[in-house]
Formats: C-alpha cells, sequence, structure tokens
C-alpha cells in the first residue's frame, strides 16, 4: 500500500481533504453532504475487460470514456450539459455516464474494483485510501502539461497529493461545513440570530425555543454527517487548537482518552429529538437529499450543511419568499478552537483500469480549468481551484453564491492545527452507523448518553486491536 496524506494546514488558507485527524472533520466517506438522488442512466454497465496500460489516442481516433458520480438532481443536470459540451469541442471524445446517489455509488464502484472494470474517470471523497489502488496518479500528465495546473496553487494541489508528492487527483472544489438557516423561523420565534462563535449550548436553547413557539422543528436531522459533527468536530473542538482529534494523527490509534468528551453532544442531540425540536430516526430518513431536507420544506429553522450545497437550498427557498443565511458550525466553547476547516469537497480521478488514461486526465484537466465548464457548473461541488476560474464565478455570483465565498473566507481565516491527518482507518463506517444508531437507543431510554459514549470509544479503539 502506497503512503498516504497528511497535509500541513498554516492559520492562512491552506487546505486538507475531509479528515478524522486533529480538530478536522472526520474523514466522511460522504463527503460535504454528497447524497441525494437515484441512478437515472447506466450508459457504461456492460464494458469489456479494461486493460491496464496507457494508450494515447491519435487526435481524431474515437474514444468511449466512462464517467461516474454521486450527487444531488441539480449536480446530476449540469455534470451531463458539460459532458455533452466536452464531447462537442472534442468530436472523438464519447463519455459514458452514470450517476447514482451515493451509497448507491460506492455499492457499484466495489463491484466494479472486483471486476477490474472502474470507470475511466470516477468521483471520489475522504475515502478514496480504501480505492487507491484503482487510482492511476496524475503526474506524468501533469509534467507533460496535458493536466494544465498553471492557474492552480501548490496549496490546493497538495489538498490531493499523498506525502510522496503524488497527484491522487484534482480537487472539484473548496468546501467546509455550517449551519443553514431560516432568517424569518428565527425571528417568529424571538431567537436572536447566531453569531460567530456561538455554542452547542446556544444551538440548542435556540432549537428548543424555536420548535416551542412555531411547531416546526428547531433543527433538521443531522443524517450521515452526525458523526462529523459529534465525534471529530466536537473532539476537535475542544482544548487547545490541535490539542485532541477523534483518531491521532499517525492512525495508530485515539486522539484523545477520554470517552466522555463525546457525552455532551449525544445529551444534546437526543434531547432535541425527544423533545420534538429535531426529527426522529423514521422522520429523518424521510431526507433523501439536500433539496428535501426539513429546512428546505419549511419544516425546521436549521440544518447543517455542506456550503457548496447553500446556494441551491438558498434559491430554492428565495423562490418561496424565504430568507436563509449561513452561520458558522457551533463551538463547545466561545473562545474555545472553531474547529473548522476547509476542505476538497471531493475529487476526479483517472481509473488504473482506463485503456484511455490520457485523455481522461484531458477532461479532468478542461473539467477544473474551463470557464466555459464552469460558468455551468457555478461551485457546486464546492469552490473552484483554478483562480481565474475562481475569479470569474464570483462576479457573477448570485446572493446564494456571496454567501457561500464570503462563509469560506471567513473559515479560512480561523486558527487551525499545523497538521491534520486525512485520512481514516479500515472499518471506520461501522463506527460511524453505531454512533447513529446509539443516539437513538438514547433517545429511546435503552442506554445513557454517557454508556453511549464508551460504546462509540469502544468501537473506534477496536480499529487498532
Amino acid at each position: 500500500m502506497k503512503k498516504m496524506l497528511a497535509t500541513l494546514l498554516t492559520a492562512t488558507m491552506l487546505f486538507g481533504l475531509t479528515a478524522c485527524g486533529t480538530t478536522a472533520p472526520a474523514a466522511d466517506t460522504n463527503t460535504p453532504a454528497e447524497d441525494t438522488a437515484a441512478v437515472v442512466e447506466d450508459a457504461g454497465s456492460d464494458t469489456t475487460d479494461a486493460v491496464t496500460e496507457t494508450t494515447t489516442a491519435d487526435s481524431d481516433e474515437p474514444v468511449t470514456l466512462r464517467m461516474a458520480w454521486w450527487g444531488s438532481q441539480t449536480r446530476h443536470d449540469i455534470t451531463v450539459e458539460v459532458i455533452e459540451m466536452y464531447e462537442k469541442e472534442h468530436p472523438n471524445v464519447k463519455i459514458e455516464y452514470e450517476f447514482y446517489d451515493f451509497d448507491s455509488y460506492f455499492t457499484k464502484l466495489k463491484t466494479l474494483v472486483a471486476s477490474d472494470q472502474v470507470w475511466d474517470i470516477f468521483q471520489l471523497g475522504g475515502n478514496f485510501p480504501e480505492y487507491i489502488d484503482k487510482i492511476y496518479y496524475m503526474n506524468e500528465f501533469i509534467d507533460s502539461g496535458v493536466v494544465d495546473t498553471s492557474k492552480i496553487s501548490n496549496a490546493y494541489l497538495k489538498i490531493t497529493q499523498d506525502t510522496d508528492g503524488n497527484q491522487i487527483g484534482l480537487s472539484n472544489g473548496l468546501n467546509t461545513y455550517g449551519i443553514a438557516y431560516d432568517v424569518d423561523m428565527f425571528n417568529e420565534a424571538g431567537v436572536a440570530l447566531p453569531t460567530e462563535n456561538w455554542t452547542w449550548d446556544d444551538f440548542e436553547k435556540a432549537a428548543l425555543t424555536i420548535a416551542e413557539k412555531t411547531g416546526h422543528f428547531g433543527s433538521s436531522g443531522f443524517t450521515s454527517s452526525e458523526f462529523i459533527a459529534g465525534c471529530s468536530t466536537f473532539i476537535g473542538q475542544q482544548g487547545k487548537v490541535g490539542e485532541y482529534g477523534f483518531f491521532n494523527l499517525d492512525l495508530t490509534g485515539m486522539g484523545f482518552t477520554d470517552a466522555q468528551m463525546l457525552t455532551p453532544y449525544i445529551e444534546m442531540r437526543a434531547n432535541l429529538i425527544k423533545n420534538g425540536a429535531s426529527p426522529d430516526a423514521g422522520a429523518e430518513m424521510e431526507i433523501t437529499n439536500i433539496e428535501n431536507d426539513f429546512l428546505v420544506t419549511g419544516e425546521a429553522a436549521m440544518t447543517w450543511v455542506a456550503v457548496n450545497q447553500f446556494p441551491t437550498i438558498y434559491d430554492i427557498c428565495a423562490q418561496e419568499g424565504r430568507h436563509l443565511a449561513l452561520a458558522t458550525v457551533p463551538r463547545v466553547k466561545a473562545d474555545g478552537p472553531a474547529g473548522s476547516v476547509i476542505q476538497s469537497s471531493q475529487m476526479l480521478c483517472v481509473s488504473q483500469d482506463s485503456q484511455y488514461k490520457e485523455e481522461a486526465a484531458k477532461f479532468i484537466s478542461w473539467f477544473q480549468n474551463s470557464t466555459d465548464c464552469n460558468n455551468v457548473l457555478k461551485g457546486e461541488r464546492g469552490i473552484p481551484i483554478n483562480d481565474d476560474v475562481r475569479k470569474a464565478l464570483e462576479a457573477e455570483a448570485t446572493d446564494g453564491q456571496k454567501i457561500m465565498y464570503d462563509y469560506v473566507s471567513l473559515v479560512g481565516t480561523f486558527e487551525t492545527p499545523e497538521k491534520i491527518n486525512v485520512l481514516s482507518p479500515a472499518g471506520q463506517d461501522e463506527v460511524v452507523d453505531n454512533y447513529r444508531n446509539y443516539i437513538q437507543q438514547v433517545v429511546s431510554g435503552e442506554i445513557t448518553a454517557s454508556e453511549a459514549a464508551d460504546k462509540t470509544y469502544a468501537d473506534a479503539e477496536k480499529l487498532f486491536k
């Protein structure tokens, strides 16, 4: 197994992938809120066995590439649009595409890994180490100029490199987490709007009061991000900046020793659910994508969100005359660590199984560097890493996009630890699933929050034994 990545951050805007090390959000296989719609097209399923050698196509030689991604319906639509744009610019290239909800994407990917038929171009997030042997490094394409990185800073390249400088992929965009909220619902309930350094106690009081005053949920469910919020972020917010992480930087053990550090968050979430201020497990299952989150449907005042998806829900609510805003992730203490970092939303990678690796790399380069392409994508996967593209989009930004840009700039000023491990240990998915179940068991009275904390810690610690 090749060496994996540990990204250096400074107090300025150097960035790490969805992370599980000190103070960063834990390695989220569902990187910033990337789940939703069902499979719409499966054009590349009946493929022949791929070869591992790189084939360079002549300029007019017909080339068929296979590409896949997960995401919302909005993402599906705009990605198909830019694929068609690329095919018009490159008449010899045909791209067969598939798109999925998050879980279905990785179910399909696992079957393709087993048969050595992984798509030529595929999207990965914080769980990329599981698929590292199917990723073809992009170094040679960058060195030859096939992939243009002239307008991408080294800081943005490093977020998708391993410790040896191998380019695993190119980041689809800069991203982070926040709390989207309905300004009018806060005002209706007489609750003060969130401040830059509000706390989880403030969050809980606001959610309970809003539920009592309006009859709506104070907060939507946290769904697959519950572990990110309550384990890695919450642990990273305690002590001094960089003092604790859910796992240690070397991924050889835990990054903290007192399991009870997890208890306050578990108590808070269970309390909100028990009091009807947040949906229970059954209601939470109704949230299939960000576009039908309870905040968007007008049934909740707040929701945890990956900020690249904020413009989408902002526009939906604005059409209904509703006003959304974006608050920072609550802190354990107002003067404590923010626990937030700028991350890579996901990346596009070249497959080891591809017959046309260079052609795949050319598309990825175009996807990141073309202003025309990104005028369609509009930062839906995150703020573009290409300087010229980012400036062009900022100049034409909608109100929701301006809020996103300003928010990412704000989070980029927060103090962050010098080192963050962006990886997750094998088996973490089960820990994540168990953690979510433990919270529901606290709600039902089967266990206490303290017991849920002990169980979560024990589950995670077993990964290293």
